[in-house]
């Protein structure tokens, strides 16, 4: 096992332990439902507007970054093995 292959298994650990940790720390989406009925259930709110300065907005976008390096990561790893 080489060193690339080495810091891209550092990498995909690290990056599924981020992913998991951010999707454990979203909050969930309501789907509607008796609840938004009852509450009226309107995205046009201050958060609805600034949606790119919320905490979900951050998690949203530090969930795809970690996705795209868990991806990028896997086929390094991918290619660096088949050309062995």
């Amino acid at each position: 096992m080489g060193p690339v292959e080495i810091i891209c298994g550092i990498l995909l650990v690290l990056a599924s332990l981020v992913i998991i940790v951010i999707v454990l720390v979203q909050d969930t989406k309501d789907q509607g439902g008796l609840t938004s009925a009852i509450g009226g259930g309107s995205n046009d709110s201050f958060f609805g507007r600034n949606g790119s300065r919320t905490k979900d907005a951050k998690l949203n976008r530090f969930t795809k970054i970690a996705s795209i390096v868990f991806f990028v990561a896997t086929l390094v790893t991918t290619i660096v093995s088949q050309v062995k």
